[in-house]
């Protein structure tokens, strides 16, 4: 038998072994550790804010057309289009992108959306533009602890639940 022949052979066995290997499958992701649905979880987000009333709370200069876009957003979330809200919020964002208040709003709006991922990312940014203090720090920290549930990441969630308890500061005492 010639060598020609026995080498084509043997690398026609070799390919054919090579075919059967694959990689194995990625790991199953964490299973969620919290239930709630992403209606549920916004109200725990803006439960855990407060009412602010009784500590420092920093409050910007708003553009007309923003609150009005503002405005519409809320009235497409109590419809339930969430979508439409993000569009709205979206308008918003494009006037003035680097607004704490907006992008948690559009963050919430993406968590309605199912959009877990999207929703921490802008909350994290609100959160680093932001006062870092009052009831929009725990609306951010808030998300960020909902988000890390919806992940099965329990370290996650206990660390954002830490962080939204030290975003109170107290009010400044007026006599």
């Amino acid at each position: 038998m010639s060598r020609l022949p026995l080498f084509l052979l043997s690398a026609a066995a070799l390919l054919s072994l090579a075919a059967c290997t694959s990689t194995p499958p990625p790991p199953p992701a964490p299973a969620p550790l919290s239930s709630a649905t992403p209606e549920q979880m916004v109200a725990a987000i803006r439960g855990a804010a407060g009412s602010g009333d009784s500590e420092l709370a920093v409050q910007p200069l708003r553009d007309p057309q923003v609150e009005d876009l503002r405005e519409d957003a809320q009235r497409l979330e109590a419809q339930r289009r969430y979508a439409d809200q993000a569009k709205a919020l979206d308008q918003a964002l494009a006037i003035v992108p680097d607004d704490p208040a907006l992008l948690q709003e559009r963050a919430e709006a993406a968590l309605l959306l199912e959009d877990y991922a999207n929703a921490e990312t802008l909350a994290r940014r609100a959160f680093e533009l932001g006062s870092k203090v009052g009831p929009l720090c725990r609306r951010h920290w808030g998300l960020i602890e909902q988000a890390r549930l919806h992940a099965g990441d329990a370290a996650g969630a206990a660390n954002a639940k830490t962080q939204v308890d030290a975003c109170k500061v107290p009010g400044v005492d007026r006599f």
